[in-house]
């Protein structure tokens, strides 16, 4: 059997029109976008249009797109740029203690570098985002509130719309959404986020390209200087044509999401059901999450031991984040949900695409408890 891909939140094979798309626009056109000469001007034009359709894909200005390397830097720019843009109004800041490792490492960098302090939210037992203790952790000099839409290692789904109500009736802190695992796939209201962002590659897109959905009200201390670029907050050459296939992505994203929402919840049901039956495995992710991502664990096996055996069986999976996956700590993640050491340092993900199929999934089922009889 071929190769079984099962790690699709870490990343996506490009979608084929938009690397056909990509792949002509760079045969053609290299000018840089800043340049004084008419091949500037083209590039420059094709930035223009690239920020405008994405505005008007997502319903915001185009003076509010942000272009960025991905969602690790369009991160750090919006949680650092509010920060260091508005620490003479408090010092403050809400996060949870489950979000991906460019924003945690960003609030503990701002605690202990900067002299920010920030409270790290618990969440409920299926994952999300307490609610009250949201509400009750607000204070007067409480400037910025981060939290994601989409757990990136069990799939659970914070109530974005709820959040940015509490935020906005009991304080005048910024709301910042990290939705690069919920955009092309779950359907959140952005509407009363402050900002909020995503990256290309996790949509079947271009590696290297992310948007930070900035309100124009919104001011940022930018992190890269240097140039003019974005608005003056982003300094650096723009890789215009990384830009202009995102907007070809997001929009082949979003009209074909509610079709393969559909088909990856009926697999994702289909695998929770057949890998329930297997003996000692714990599933971290509630029902309440996406389907795209279905985290587990098997008692008194090494996760880095099955994760290896998959491997060597041409099944591909992934033990945690991709970012943080060459750590041996305990999923932060998964850890709150369980309270379970073992679980959390042994936790292994799949996640799901609508090129996913039931086939993939027997193979990797019948693999894992084979694996398991054979591994002490």
């Amino acid at each position: 059997m071929n190769d079984i891909y099962l790690d699709y939140a870490s990343t996506t094979p490009i979608n084929k029109e938009v690397l056909e798309n990509y792949i002509k626009l760079i045969n053609n056109y290299f000018a840089n976008a800043d340049s004084n000469h008419r091949l500037g001007g083209v590039a420059n034009n094709y930035l223009k249009r690239a920020r405008e359709r994405i505005a008007n894909i997502l319903g915001v200005k185009a003076k509010e797109i942000i272009f960025t390397s991905g969602s690790s830097e369009a991160n750090n720019l919006a949680i650092k740029g509010v920060s260091f843009a508005y620490k003479s109004r408090g010092k403050h800041l809400i996060t949870s203690k489950v979000e991906h490792s460019s924003v945690l490492d960003c609030f503990k960098q701002l605690e202990s570098e900067f002299g920010f302090e920030v409270t790290y939210l618990n969440v409920n037992k299926d994952g999300s985002v307490s609610l009250s203790e949201l509400k009750d952790s607000l204070r007067k000099d409480t400037i910025l509130v981060s939290l994601m839409a989409v757990n990136n290692e069990i799939g659970s789904i914070n109530n974005i719309s709820e959040i940015a109500s509490i935020v906005k009736e009991n304080s005048n802190a910024f709301l910042h959404v990290d939705a690069t695992q919920a955009i092309g796939k779950e359907t959140i209201d952005y509407s009363n986020v402050d900002l909020y962002n995503f990256s290309a590659h996790k949509i079947y897109g271009l590696k290297g390209s992310g948007v930070l959905v900035k309100r124009e009200k919104v001011r940022l201390s930018p992190q890269i200087i240097g140039g003019q670029q974005e608005n003056n907050l982003r300094g650096g050459t723009s890789n215009w044509q990384t830009s202009t296939m995102m907007a070809k992505t997001l929009r082949l994203a979003l009209d074909n999401q509610d079709k393969y929402y559909s088909k990856v919840k009926e697999m994702n049901s289909y695998l929770r059901e057949n890998l329930s039956k297997i003996e000692g495995i714990h599933i971290n992710s509630s029902e309440k999450a996406t389907p795209f991502i279905l985290n587990f664990a098997i008692k008194n096996k090494k996760g880095e031991v099955l994760l290896n055996a998959l491997s060597n069986r041409g099944i591909y999976l992934s033990s945690k984040s991709a970012c943080s996956s060459y750590s041996s700590e305990m999923s932060p993640s998964v850890y709150e949900v369980s309270k379970d050491e073992f679980l959390s340092k042994n936790s292994l993900r799949v996640s799901l695409s609508h090129l996913s199929t039931y086939e993939e999934l027997d193979y990797f089922i019948e693999s894992l408890d084979s694996i398991i009889k054979e591994v002490k």
